[in-house]
């Protein structure tokens, strides 16, 4: 059945299960964006002992997450012999229901591996009977594919305060506030364990090898960083240990930068996050948890925008855009989009950051240069601004739409 006005999901039978499987391989943008999820599975099946099949990079972060009783980190094997040993070890533990929240061909193959009589599985994988039923899923923001699936489950929002965190109007959004007390805040959770002692922003310059067009100059960076340390706060760089030159690229620039790459684990990630003032960076991972540990943030998004796509999707916002599907949420964010980064200003994002109220009042304003178009002979020249969720937050929009810097508010901004 694809009519979803019509569609009525199948009860979830909640507290009555013994053993629970969720399934989230990653990356990690869509591990902390699946956290509420994971939470509403947690809280439907309290007395269940719940099992996630994940990867290895995200075992020791899951391990301490409440809502799982035991992280299995294998569940992306390299051959067929792995797989089918995987299956056999899914059949083999009578797994009660299954929530996957991958849903690609890997985990369909999955589930159509687990031969006999099967598990409940909420998921897109043919013939599940919690199937998440929208063909269109593909096209939806992360939070938003996850509440349907979750309502597809047999599952709904409550009223503030119910013990799922799924509240009616509102994004399901993650928490972490459960890293703290998982280890009782700890000393290496503090800014001091890094030396850090006043108001500091974090820049988060990095991205995976494969998609370079994530990256923004690292000499912007460190203009940012220069714009913040005139003001007495402290840009601290952060990033993986395979990044370690591009903080100290950052560094050669600005000396009173504090580059910590490779020195901090997602838990610290996440706790410096919460008690910054604000963070700078692109399209990935740890962006993505400094949004859930509610940290203001200015997220820089390589998106093609012309006046085609602009014509067709009407807003940038359009699930159709990667921007759509996957900008970060959680905390108040700003989103500066272009076709390639390259086409962000330094005072794009000073612009930008200004706008979120969080940075010191002696901080230099930038002087905002609106440029206009040769006036044609017998009319008056005025700038072309674009209003609404897409304004130009520096220059007047040329016609090369595309290539113009854009600030885009979202629902959390």
């Amino acid at each position: 059945m694809n009519d979803l006005n019509t569609f009525t999901p199948p009860p979830n039978p909640g507290d009555t299960l013994k053993r629970v499987l969720v399934i989230k391989l990653g990356a990690l943008g869509d591990i902390v964006q699946a956290l509420a999820a994971m939470r509403v599975v947690r809280a439907t099946h309290p007395s269940a002992r719940i099992t996630l099949l994940t990867t290895p990079p995200y075992e020791a972060f899951m391990k301490a997450c409440p809502y799982f009783d035991i992280v299995e980190s294998d569940g992306r094997p390299r051959d067929l012999k792995g797989k089918a040993d995987l299956i056999r070890r899914l059949r083999a533990a009578g797994y009660d229901m299954v929530y996957d929240f991958q849903n690609n061909d890997r985990t369909a193959q999955y589930y159509a591996g687990l031969t006999g009589k099967k598990p409940l599985w909420s998921g897109a994988a043919n013939g599940a009977s919690h199937q998440h039923r929208n063909p269109d899923r593909a096209a939806m923001h992360n939070f938003d594919r996850l509440a349907e699936q979750l309502t597809h489950a047999g599952l709904a929002p409550g009223p503030p305060g119910n013990p799922t965190g799924w509240v009616v109007g509102q994004d399901l959004a993650p928490s972490l506030e459960w890293i703290r007390p998982a280890f009782r805040d700890p000393p290496r959770f503090q800014p001091q364990f890094f030396n850090l002692y006043g108001p500091y922003m974090l820049l988060i310059p990095g991205s995976s090898a494969e998609h370079p067009e994530k990256r923004w100059p690292m000499d912007r960076f460190a203009a940012i960083a220069k714009w913040v340390a005139d003001a007495g706060v402290t840009p601290v760089i952060i990033g993986g240990k395979d990044e370690g030159d591009i903080g100290n690229q950052i560094l050669k620039l600005e000396g009173r930068a504090k580059n910590i790459v490779g020195r901090t684990d997602l838990f610290q990630l996440a706790t410096l996050s919460e008690r910054a003032l604000l963070a700078v960076g692109g399209d990935t991972g740890p962006m993505h948890l400094a949004a859930a540990a509610r940290c203001a943030g200015v997220c820089l998004f390589a998106q093609e925008w012309t006046h085609t796509m602009a014509g067709e999707l009407h807003t940038v916002w359009n699930p159709q855009t990667r921007l759509g599907r996957a900008a970060p949420k959680g905390g108040p964010m700003v989103l500066l989009h272009a076709e390639t980064l390259d086409s962000i200003s330094v005072d794009d994002v000073k612009f930008a950051a200004l706008s979120m109220g969080v940075l010191p009042d002696n901080i230099a304003r930038p002087v905002r240069k609106v440029e206009t178009p040769p006036a044609e002979e017998g009319a008056e020249a005025t700038p072309e601004t674009a209003s609404g969720e897409e304004t130009t937050p520096v220059q007047a929009a040329p016609p090369e739409a595309e290539s113009s810097p854009r600030l885009a508010q979202g629902s959390d901004s």
